[in-house]
């Protein structure tokens, strides 16, 4: 979804370096996969054509945290409130 970031930390010898993949347009998600020691991080559109991809070696990767977007079309149920588990049991 327009918005979704993966942002990867990466040893670079000496210090680290920190890359961001975004999904810029509506209708686009970020993937990740590893494989064979690579983490492949991948803009895809709606149909699955990758429009770019970043590749890190796995055993440089430090970090990789996902940043999703708040998902607000009601496929996420809000948490019930307000509604006891139980009576309290001293009233």
């Amino acid at each position: 979804m327009k918005g979704d970031r993966v942002e990867i930390v990466v040893d670079a010898g000496d210090t680290t370096r920190t890359y961001e993949v975004v999904a810029g347009r509506a209708g686009r998600r970020v993937e990740t996969a590893v494989r064979r020691g690579v983490v492949e991080v991948s803009e895809v559109t709606r149909s699955g054509t990758v429009v770019r991809t970043a590749r890190f070696m796995a055993n440089r990767v430090l970090a990789l945290v996902e940043h999703p977007v708040p998902r607000v079309d009601g496929s996420e149920k809000p948490a019930r409130t307000g509604h006891p588990l139980r009576d309290d049991p001293e009233t």
